[in-house]
């Protein structure tokens, strides 16, 4: 018995059924795929923060309390905007305690040094000019890993008591009245950059465009 052939239009029909739910898949896939990746990209983002804001490196800026504010991550850059009077002198624990540059690990004096935050830990800047230190002119950073929470910064320690161990120090209240028009940083000091909206805004607009593609087959479908 001679089996009846299949109409020509049914079997198109079901070709095209079958075509749009494999599109379909894959697009569910291409969003799913899209959503990962913005959701990975925070940990990949680095930012640059310019060391007292508006500010920038000068007397009379609380700068222990301007890095506690602020979570450093490995990648992250840090700007020193000064003027002539000053520098920026990346110095150990203990000579930063002591507000002594004569061990410097390196010495800035361009009036607009960026410092590279490559690894995790701690690091040390003092204004090596004679006296500005001891009238507020440090800088105490503690580096965390790329990605991590919000907690990062700390505060400088004091050198290690008899028992051991370290006692926080109080942060040193500046002495140094306001600087003049010559000690002031360059005019032109750009803002602090958070990076937090540039991300979640790629994050959405990936999530987007997944919900469009997926919405887009399904209409075609």
């Amino acid at each position: 018995m001679r089996a009846e052939p299949r109409d020509p239009v049914n079997r198109l029909r079901g070709c095209r059924g079958v075509e749009s739910r494999d599109l379909e898949l894959m697009a569910l896939e291409a969003a799913a795929l899209l959503i990962f990746l913005a959701a990975a990209v925070p940990a990949a983002v680095a930012t640059d923060y310019t060391v007292g804001g508006s500010q920038g490196w000068t007397s009379g800026v609380d700068y222990s309390s301007w890095a506690s504010r602020t979570t450093f991550n490995v990648g992250d850059t840090l700007l020193f905007q000064y003027g002539p009077l000053h520098s920026v002198a990346e110095v150990g624990e203990s000579d930063f305690n002591a507000c002594s540059a004569s061990n410097s690990v390196q010495t800035h004096t361009d009036r607009s040094t960026r410092i590279s935050l490559t690894a995790p830990g701690s690091r040390y800047f003092i204004c090596g000019t004679s006296g500005h230190c001891s009238g507020g002119m440090k800088l105490a950073v503690t580096v965390a890993a790329s990605g991590s929470a919000p907690g990062g910064s700390t505060a400088p320690s004091s050198p290690s008591s008899s028992s051991g161990t370290p006692t926080p120090m109080t942060p040193t209240t500046p002495t140094t009245p306001g600087s003049s028009s010559n000690d002031a940083p360059p005019s032109t000091i750009p803002g602090e950059s958070s990076g937090g909206i540039a991300v979640d805004g790629g994050r959405w607009s990936a999530v987007w465009l997944g919900g469009l593609v997926v919405v887009g087959l399904a209409i075609m479908g």
